[in-house]
């Protein structure tokens, strides 16, 4: 048993220092699992012999993932990306399958061989791909939304290649497994339906089987899931879903099918379930940490000798199978018009081979359809490919991006061709609310932006806008500055907009200036350089719902009302010491230990504002509530002690 928890403890430290580390790197977690894998096994030693049998069990956390990728399959979102998903993704895999098989097979490589090595370099790396994406924010991109429907294809094309690898058996290899089998049965029975049993009869267990997951799913689950809510026990429905999987793996292996593909069915007859998001819930934090273990086990299962004997063969599989991948992704963004840096975003972004190809490979060597020293290198590929995966992503950052930037802004400037009482540098979100009221009530504007795409699609639904750098000088001559009243300065880029700022109040200092702020030293700087009017981009927003939470908390609309206006009041205030104390400051970074201890004691100034009573003046938003009844305060407090008191609950 000590052996046990000395294990399990190695495992999970080196999970917990080498993956924050490799996040924190940009590499990923499923790398970050790999290389702490590789530290505790081929580099340290800590971990050996049990690697393979540990590996066996944490194969379920692939079981799970499965099932949670049928939960997501809702038929509506399929059917939506039917295009994509099926043309994009199904291209994808089907021409690199092929040509891999192609070429391993020109090379000598039996074809079962070269289909389950086409199958595997076949897949992505939805795990780095995806976290990639939300980090880099590029999720929303045209180039990241069709990278997902491959993904998400490829996620889906796993379940059928699961079935078709054991038929990809090599008769060698399965006359030794049946060798060693024998000897092995002499110590150990395995349990199952279908041994023994004619070809008819397998056919009509198997049917079976599938049928009572497919019926089971859609008519049982509910009444039980239902039955198990009531209780009020998360723990119960916990082991409801830890039972529901299990018992459906445990079922598809009985009857000699992959269990894999009985938890992904069970996911999609679900997909549709109102208890679907509790289900994902609770089996997401297994799933996780199977994974997780599961790729440490490669990791510490890499034999190095192997790839030392091996370096240029692997290396050259390596770039080989990643050109193929991106080769292929680029002439089919040429073929579905991804345009831009979004079809090098495509391409490079799913160029490497994925954590299902380890999956693959596990699977393969067990069917004896790969040697396992061809798995071994194999797997380094996979590996390897995947290290290189954010070298990929800084080169789009780095070289890509800035080039296609650079062709889309540098163009030049549009000829403008009206002029108009205020004008608005940036078409963002926020500019386009203002000018959308000031055109509705009449105002001439002159919209401006320096984001080539953010122009056309204000053009798209007709809102009249300009291409241009708003900061340049002859362009805002063209504009009209000398003639307009208002500049509303709502550009993303923040040291941009304080520069706008600077030199319209020197050139043109009657212009009055309406500036957006990101945050508070945002909002000091652009005052500091002159605007007469800063608003922080969230601040009426966060207000609105602070009151509405404070009213949702049991708190009379006066009194909540009162207390917003009594916050602006302070704020007010406080905003104005607080700059002071930003302007007056010589230091390099001017939020210091003074101006830190100045916004401590407004902040506790703040907290005693919101207890005393106003009785003088009441604000235009108070006075459309009834005052609560004299006493209200004391009442709603004796309901509250009498709610938290434990005899009256």
């Amino acid at each position: 048993m000590t052996s046990y928890f000395i294990q399990a403890f190695i495992y999970l430290c080196a999970a917990v220092i080498a993956v924050p580390i490799a996040k924190r790197l940009g590499l990923g977690s499923v790398l970050g699992y790999l290389i702490a894998g590789v530290v505790i096994g081929p580099v340290v030693g800590l971990v050996g012999a049990e690697t393979l049998a540990i590996q066996h069990f944490a194969e379920f956390g692939v079981v799970m993932m499965l099932f949670l990728v049928g939960l997501e399959l809702e038929p509506r979102m399929l059917w939506d990306m039917r295009h994509r998903l099926l043309g994009l993704g199904g291209l994808q895999v089907g021409l690199t399958t092929a040509i891999v098989m192609g070429i391993a097979i020109a090379f000598g490589v039996g074809w079962t061989v070269a289909l389950a090595v086409g199958l595997i370099f076949s897949l992505s790396s939805t795990a780095i791909v995806l976290q990639t994406f939300n980090e880099k924010g590029l999720a929303k991109t045209e180039g990241g939304r069709n990278a997902f429907s491959v993904l998400l294809f490829q996620d889906i094309a796993v379940i059928p290649m699961l079935a078709l690898i054991p038929l990809l058996a090599l008769p060698e290899l399965v006359q030794q497994a049946q060798q060693l089998a024998q000897q092995a049965a002499e110590h150990h029975e395995e349990l199952s339906l279908v041994a023994g049993l004619p070809g008819w009869g397998y056919t009509i267990v198997v049917i079976a089987a599938i049928a009572c997951v497919v019926v089971g799913g859609h008519y049982l689950s509910r009444p039980l899931f239902r039955f198990v809510a009531e209780s009020g026990l998360r723990e119960i429905f916990t082991a409801t879903a830890l039972m529901l999987v299990i018992g459906i793996a445990a079922l598809m292996s009985l009857v000699g099918l992959s269990p894999a593909l009985g938890t992904f069915l069970a996911g999609v007859v679900l997909a549709n379930s109102e208890f679907r998001h509790e289900l994902e819930s609770n089996i997401e934090p297994f799933k996780g940490l199977l994974l997780g273990l599961f790729f440490i086990t490669v990791g510490a299962g890499i034999d190095f000798s192997v790839l030392f004997d091996n370096l240029l063969t692997v290396l050259g599989l390596t770039l080989g199978v990643m050109l193929i991948k991106a080769i292929v992704l680029f002439v089919l963004a040429l073929i579905f018009r991804v345009k831009g840096s979004d079809r090098y975003l495509l391409t490079l972004s799913l160029a490497q081979a994925g954590e299902f190809g380890f999956v693959l490979l596990s699977y393969s060597t067990q069917n004896h359809v790969l040697p396992a020293d061809l798995a071994q290198i194999l797997a380094l590929v996979v590996a390897i490919s995947m290290f290189l995966t954010p070298g990929l992503f800084i080169f789009f950052d780095k070289v890509v991006l800035p080039r296609f930037q650079d062709k889309a802004n540098d163009r030049e400037a549009d000829t403008i061709d009206e002029t108009g009482s205020v004008i608005i540098a940036g078409i963002g979100r926020f500019g386009q609310i203002v000018n959308r009221l000031l055109v509705a009530n009449g105002v001439k504007t002159v919209v401006l932006d320096h984001e080539a795409g953010q122009i056309e699609n204000m053009r798209a639904i007709r809102i009249k806008s300009y291409f241009g750098d708003a900061t340049r000088p002859d362009l805002l001559h063209t504009a009209g500055i000398e003639e307009a009243k208002l500049l509303v300065v709502a550009i993303d880029d923040p040291e941009r907009a304080v520069e706008l700022v600077q030199y319209v109040k020197h050139m043109y200092p009657k212009v009055r200036i309406l500036a957006r702020a990101y945050d508070r030293g945002h909002h000091y700087a652009l005052r500091h350089a002159g605007a007469d009017y800063m608003i922080s981009e969230t601040y009426h927003s966060a207000l609105t719902l602070g009151t509405q939470a404070l009213k949702d908390l049991g708190i009379h609309p006066f009194r909540a009302e009162q207390l917003r206006e009594t916050f602006v009041e302070t704020e007010a205030r406080s905003k104005e010491m607080l700059y002071q104390a930003w302007r007056d400051n010589t230091e390099e970074s001017k939020f210091n230990a003074t101006y830190r201890d100045l916004f401590i004691q407004l902040e506790e100034a703040l907290s005693e504002e919101m207890k005393a009573e106003r009785h003088s003046k009441q604000a235009s938003s108070e006075r459309g509530w009834t005052p609560p009844p004299k006493g209200y305060a004391d009442v709603i407090e004796e309901l509250q002690k009498d709610t938290d008191d434990p005899l009256h609950s």
